[in-house]
């Protein structure tokens, strides 16, 4: 076998080997840059947010009484804080018996909490309500982190 043929054959056989081998040593690195968390399964919320390319929706199911009244004045703070990308997204809150959301679909979702949506409707991050209000402060601050990473991400492509 020529040296040329052995060494194009190399190119191509290597990287499958390594890649393997990260994948079954599980070597691969256990941060990611988002700050919510991924929901195990997948969520359709049909929110009507016409040109808008994502939606902050804060699920206010009943029976959630001080948690969902922090987070509703939290809405307002986002509002403003979203700055000029406020034309971009959509904040919406969904609450029980809204005739446009599921209710097997509310159901999934817990209570007071932020879920990032895309302009179909599928729920992409999650954003947990916590109870001390400066835990609670730096997941807001998490999840703009994470809108203006989409919204930078959007206009590049």
């Amino acid at each position: 076998m020529s040296k040329t043929l052995g060494l194009f054959i190399g190119c191509f056989i290597l990287p499958i080997i390594a890649a393997v081998t990260v994948l079954s040593l599980d070597l691969r690195p256990q941060s990611t840059t988002n700050h919510g968390d991924f929901l195990e399964s997948e969520v359709w919320l049909p929110v009507q947010s016409k040109d808008k390319l994502w939606s902050i929706v804060l699920n206010v199911p009943k029976g959630c009484h001080s948690a969902c009244d922090v987070q509703k004045n939290n809405v307002e703070n986002l509002d403003v804080a979203l700055g000029k990308h406020r034309n971009k997204v959509a904040i919406v809150v969904v609450e029980d018996g809204d005739n446009s959301i599921e209710q097997g679909a509310q159901n999934k979702l817990m209570p007071a909490a932020f879920y990032l949506v895309d302009k179909h409707g599928l729920v992409v991050l999650e954003y947990p309500y916590e109870s001390d209000p400066d835990a609670n402060r730096l997941v807001l601050k998490g999840l703009l982190k994470d809108m203006k990473k989409l919204l930078n991400y959007a206009r590049s492509q």
